[in-house]
Parts: structure tokens; C-alpha cells; sequence
């Protein structure tokens, strides 16, 4: 198996800390056929989510620029993992997800190699074509792992990139327990990057709170973080950069059944990829996360009015 396998395959790990749905279905099962008009023309956007906060937001966020473009939308949120969402598009209950190519990927091969945004969106097509899927344009907005220090442990010692840690050898890393032995964990740390002298002290929240205090109180020097936790900017934390791909690319990207495949919605979709930064992730979940606790069509619905998508 290739070091390089991605971890995160089950999208529901994403967030674990953050899974608890933000609103619900109308109907007792979320994947139940769509009877809204226009179910049965091939015309009507049915826009589906993950269980967790980020994708509902990004499923408001397309739900809401696809009407302002005047397609016939609706939603069904907050469905499961790609072992349900998958056949949900498949079997037209939804035909329209917010989807992260790195992770897609690796739902239809475990081994993949693709590292670089380009080379994962070249091999995705292919993909999920086998399924009758189509993707667009990813965004530039990604959530992923990545290796983060508080930036008074960054400035002190010269860190900008995953390389420079052999600067401050030996150290303590904080992480899932599986980032032992993942590809774009410990072993890649080691293999890639040359970073040999690590004490990986496993922490059980993926990258939530207690990982955070362990590096905010120097438990832990070094953290496995998610790109768009709001703790990157409300705690002042540097992420390094990856300057070998280590991490595969996670962008986000629409994917969506071939039936509603048109140029149209092909330019609509786009035009929010254009736009979606990975900034722009973490102040939406701050938003909806956050002490403000406002919902996710609010923050989508101002997002979009920002970017003039609206």
C-alpha cells in the first residue's frame, strides 16, 4: 500500500468534533425520492450535504447562487458518508453534493498517487464517471490535514515550511491516532521531509479543541489541524507549507449526476468555485461555529452577496 494513502476517506472524520447536524430534513429520510415540481423533468437542482456544519454551509452557498441564476433548487442536508451519498446521486434522491476531490478520489481508489490540485481534478473525472458523476471546477478552498505551530513557535524558530522541522528536532507532534501510521503522517513526515527525532503523542479529537490546547500550551510543539478550523485564526496559528504535496489536495468541488449536466449550471457552479477561498471556510464556519451561532443559509446568503453571486 502506498504511503501516501489518504486517511480521511470516511468524510464524516472530517469534523468529527463538529458533526451534529445544524438543521433537519423535512422528511424522516433524508435520501427519500425528491417530490418537489419538476422532480421527474431532469430540471430540478437537488442539493445534498454531508453530516457537518462545512457542508451544509457549502451546500447553502450552491443552493442559493444556482436560484439566484434561476434553476429549481432544493435541499436535503446533512445525508451521512459517501457510502450514502454516493448512491443518493446515483439514485437521483439528491443530484448535486459539495464534494473535496482529494477524498473523492480515494473513495474509488485507495491507492491513489494524484497529489497536486491539477493532477487529483485530472484523475477525478475519470473517476466517478463509472458511477454516471460528473465534477467541475474545484475551488481554491481547501480542508485538509496540515502540520500547524503557534506562530510565536514558528517566528522563534524560522518555520515556514513541514522541511524546517528538522530545525527544532527533537519535538512532540499531536494527532489522530492513526497519524502514526498514515502516508502524510509520521512515516511521511520521516520519508519526505526527513524528519526523523518525533515523539507522536496521539490525541483522539482530530484536530479539535484538546488538540488545540495541547499546542497552545506546548504539550505539543507540532499539530495535525484541519486547514479550515476557525482555531486557525482566532488562536493566531501558522500552518506550514507543504512544498513536496505530502498532503494531497482537498479542494472543494461540485459533484453532481450527468442527468443535470449542462453548460449552464457547468458556468453557474464555476463562478462560485472562482471565488471560494480557504479563508473564506474558516470565517463561514467561525460564523456558524462560532459564538454568533448563525445558520448556515445566513452565512452562505452574505458570502454570496460578498463575492456578488447574488
Amino acid at each position: 500500500m502506498s504511503i501516501f494513502k489518504k486517511g480521511r476517506i470516511a468524510i464524516g472524520v472530517v469534523a468529527v468534533g463538529a458533526v451534529v447536524a445544524l438543521a433537519g430534513c423535512a422528511s424522516g429520510d433524508p435520501t427519500a425520492p425528491e417530490t418537489a415540481s419538476g422532480g421527474d423533468s431532469g430540471d430540478a437542482i437537488v442539493v445534498g450535504s454531508f453530516a457537518f456544519p462545512e457542508s451544509e454551509i457549502l451546500g447553502e452557498i450552491y443552493a442559493q447562487a444556482l436560484e439566484a441564476q434561476g434553476f429549481d433548487v432544493s435541499t436535503k442536508f446533512n445525508i451521512g458518508p459517501r457510502q450514502q451519498t454516493i448512491p443518493a446521486l446515483q439514485d437521483g434522491s439528491i443530484n448535486l453534493i459539495p464534494e473535496y476531490n482529494g477524498n473523492l478520489l480515494a473513495y474509488y481508489d485507495t491507492e491513489y498517487t494524484e497529489r497536486t490540485t491539477e493532477d487529483v481534478d485530472g484523475a477525478l473525472g475519470d473517476a466517478v464517471a463509472k458511477d454516471d458523476l460528473v465534477v467541475y471546477k474545484s475551488a481554491e478552498a481547501e480542508d485538509k490535514d496540515a502540520y500547524v505551530v503557534t506562530k510565536e513557535f514558528a517566528d522563534a524558530n524560522g518555520l515556514k515550511a513541514i522541511g524546517d522541522l528538522t530545525k527544532v528536532e527533537p519535538f512532540s507532534l499531536g494527532a489522530n491516532p492513526q497519524f502514526g501510521e498514515l502516508g502524510y503522517g509520521i512515516p511521511g513526515l520521516k520519508s519526505v521531509y526527513k524528519v526523523n527525532d518525533v515523539t507522536f503523542v496521539p490525541i483522539e479529537d482530530f484536530g479539535g479543541p484538546d488538540t488545540v490546547k495541547a499546542l497552545t500550551d506546548d504539550t505539543v510543539q507540532v499539530a495535525d489541524i484541519y486547514t479550515t478550523s476557525p482555531d486557525i485564526k482566532s488562536k493566531d496559528l501558522v500552518v506550514l507549507d507543504d512544498p513536496e504535496n505530502l498532503i494531497s489536495a482537498q479542494n472543494v468541488i461540485p459533484l453532481l449526476s450527468s442527468k443535470i449536466a449542462s453548460d449552464e449550471l457547468e458556468k453557474a457552479l464555476d463562478a462560485v468555485s472562482a471565488k471560494l477561498t480557504t479563508d473564506d471556510l474558516i470565517d463561514l464556519r467561525e460564523r456558524v461555529e462560532g459564538e454568533e451561532k448563525a445558520s448556515a443559509n445566513t452565512a452562505a446568503k452574505d458570502w454570496l452577496e460578498k463575492a456578488g453571486l447574488l
